[in-house]
């Protein structure tokens, strides 16, 4: 059997997506980000009539990186978007109707992020316009002084949703000195009043997530047994009840209550897949939805509470937006993907897999394989995921597929650090970065050449954001593990980096502190996993890629590891005999996330890997 030829780069990124699928108040709307046209628009679906309206004409985010939130009464949508992805997020008020949008009051620096709409048309924010993320109200109809500071944290504190009648509002922040802790807490709508109504015991995440229609209730979340964990909260007692079964190997993460009251919606994190799960509240009793295995985005009561709204893929299927009946477990899917010209068949399912690491335990991972790959020696590539606390999942992966279609092999695990597994493997990174975690990236690398259709001598790395630090970190601790690195907006200087996100975006410089301890007590450690203090090490060939306007992960990230490859007498350029090859993208922030920019970064990774893999 033949390798299937390669998908066109710029049909496989032109394919369009859909993002931040979210009902209206009444759920007889969705609206959502679409790139059908060639860029994102805000659309509107009217899930009774099935009419589809585009209500935004350019205005929408390039890249959309916020959701946004109807107005009770549906005729206005509040989004944000930023400039070339510095995440500057500034917001906006869309008519519905007319397509009409303004602008509301921003500060240059900060960044806004709407969550909420009071009945009164207030507007629950999540602003750094004070410094460290806290949470503001903002009033539409004020003239002047819009904004309400409404937390006061040192700690970020992330609001949640106003109460059913408006005078209260749901947050979640910490006050302890751990910062691995997180609990839930109410106050009035001014602010006033705060105070916590749910902990598990410092060091546990414990969050609040949802209303119940009663508003004497809400839904909650804790990692405390060493899962994730749901359960309901009501807010006079102070008591819970758990709906969540105590086992490590399933996490799960709130949803909503249907609008009658009597179910709440949960998404199940098991085994690399996403799955909806609706809890009666009356017996506790689990009910999983009868969907393919893969993963699925949102799961949003809809149509009075008969239907379900979702967004789901499966490994080789990409993202359709679906209405699932709750009364004949059936679906209907409402907007299918599109493939163009490109036939879906030549897509492969990913197959969970698990390998042995250093310390005898075993990584979860997702493999893709090219069809044909039995009697080869194709090359490989060991994917690393962004976060560190997040995951792969066994739903559609652009990159992977683009990848097995040129005939790589294509390991993705979920390494120490991952997200889905419990807190014990969650957790078995923190004040570790570029231990542990990288011997079990180096493990997936073994891994790879154990297989009869891989070449053990072509083999490499690439990952972004965290897996863009592991890619550069490999590289240089582990010189002889890879052929070829490839970091996409990575980090190399861990100092560098807290100093930058503490003055530009202060609750990741919070977020680094919870992961890799205190920058002065742990000055040696950060030195020792900081791919720069390494560099002289480098032998694999290095592909950098990196946005100009990237907050998360600054572009002095790469350049300064540039500046001091230049320094140890490498060279830089496309030559075989040339160290590293650069890019610097400014209209960009943290990743592609346009289809002109994942065509360009494709584009680079394609012509990359044939020269030098």
């Amino acid at each position: 059997m033949t390798l299937t030829a390669p998908i066109s780069i710029e049909e496989l990124a032109g394919l369009p997506t859909i993002t931040a699928v979210t009902a209206s108040r009444s759920g007889n709307f969705a609206a959502f980000y679409w790139d059908k046209t060639g860029r994102f628009e805000l659309y509107v679906l009217n899930l009774r009539s099935r009419e589809l309206r585009q209500v935004t004409q350019g205005e929408a985010p390039k890249a959309p990186r916020a959701g946004f939130a109807w107005s009770p009464d549906e005729r206005s949508i509040v989004f944000s978007k930023d400039h070339d992805g510095d995440e500057r997020q500034a917001l906006y008020v869309l008519d519905v109707q007319s397509g009409g949008v303004r602008a509301l009051d921003h500060q240059p620096d900060s960044m806004d992020y709407v969550v909420d709409v009071h009945p009164d048309g207030r507007l629950l924010i999540a602003s750094t316009r004070a410094g460290q993320l806290g949470t503001f109200a903002y009033d539409l109809q004020a003239r002047e002084n819009a904004w309400t500071q409404l937390t006061h944290f040192t700690a970020p504190a992330s609001p949640v949703k106003w109460s059913p009648d408006g005078e209260h509002f749901l947050f979640n922040s910490n006050e302890t000195e751990d910062f691995k802790n997180w609990d839930a807490y109410l106050a009035r709508a001014d602010g006033s009043g705060a105070r916590r109504i749910f902990s598990q015991g410092v060091g546990s995440q414990d969050r609040v997530g949802a209303w119940h229609p009663d508003g004497k209730r809400v839904a909650v979340t804790s990692d405390a047994s060493g899962s994730g964990r749901v359960g309901v909260l009501t807010l006079g007692s102070g008591e819970w009840r758990w709906l969540s079964p105590q086992e490590s190997a399933t996490d799960e993460q709130v949803g909503e209550f249907s609008p009658d009251g009597t179910l709440l919606s949960v998404l199940r994190n098991r085994e690399a897949t996403l799955l909806p799960v609706l809890y009666d509240l009356q017996s506790g009793e689990a009910r999983e939805l009868q969907l393919p295995p893969g993963v699925t985005s949102s799961a949003q009561f809809v149509l009075g509470g008969e239907k379900l709204l979702t967004l789901h893929s499966s490994g080789a299927r990409r993202a359709e937006l679906l209405l699932y009946d709750l009364k004949s477990d059936t679906y209907e899917v409402l907007l299918p993907a599109e493939y163009g010209t490109i036939d879906p068949a030549v897509f492969v399912e990913g197959e969970g897999v698990r390998y042995p690491t250093f310390d005898g335990q075993d990584v979860p991972a997702v493999l893709h394989v090219p069809r044909g790959a039995e009697g080869r020696r194709l090359p490989a590539m060991v994917h690393v995921h962004g976060g560190p606390t997040a995951q792969f999942f066994r739903g559609f992966d652009l990159y992977a597929q683009f990848l097995v279609s040129r005939g790589f092999v294509v390991l993705s695990p979920n390494i120490r650090g991952s997200t889905g597994y419990g807190v014990a493997w969650r957790d078995a990174n923190l004040k570790d970065w570029g231990g542990g975690d990288l011997e079990d990236v180096i493990a997936g690398a073994d891994y790879l050449r154990s297989l009869p259709f891989v070449d053990p001598e072509r083999v490499g790395i690439f990952g972004g954001s965290f897996g863009g630090y592991m890619s550069y970190l490999a590289a240089v601790r582990k010189p002889d593990a890879f052929k070829v690195s490839v970091p996409i907006v990575g980090i190399t200087d861990l100092h560098r980096l807290y100093e930058d996100n503490s003055r530009v975006m202060p609750q990741l410089g919070y977020y680094f502190r919870s992961m890799m301890g205190d920058p002065e007590a742990d000055a040696d450690l950060w030195r020792d996993r900081s791919a720069i203090t390494h560099a002289a090490n480098l032998r694999a060939k290095m592909l950098i890629l990196h946005g100009a306007n990237d907050p998360r992960c600054p572009l002095t990230q790469a350049s300064l590891f540039r500046e001091k490859l230049m320094e140890l007498g490498r060279r830089e350029g496309q030559a075989p005999e040339d160290d590293f090859e650069y890019h610097e993208f400014h209209d960009e922030g943290h990743g592609a996330g346009d289809i002109q920019g994942k065509i360009r970064m494709y584009t680079l990774l394609a012509d990359f890997l044939e020269r030098r893999l």
